[in-house]
């Protein structure tokens, strides 16, 4: 799932050396939240428009943990 959110958020951004993906420890319920950090300046790239391409990238990652039995939440810093 890490790398998955690295790859999508590479492919958005001007400086893809600065993405960084980090996952907490699950919590009571088994939720594993994942924390994407970009570069300020490309902090409007990810989150897009009304918060389009941050809404498409939960729900790409959220799909990808159904397959997997898995709970997840993203969060962009």
């Amino acid at each position: 799932m890490q790398e998955l959110l690295t790859i999508i958020a590479k492919g958005l951004v001007e400086a893809p050396d600065a993405v960084n993906v980090t996952a907490d420890a699950p919590d009571e319920e088994g939720t594993v939240v994942y924390h994407i950090h970009v570069a300020e300046d490309d902090m409007g790239r990810i989150i897009g428009k009304q918060g389009r391409i941050a809404k498409a990238i939960r729900t790409i990652a959220r799909s990808a943990a159904v397959r997997n039995e898995q709970k997840v939440m993203v969060e962009i810093d």
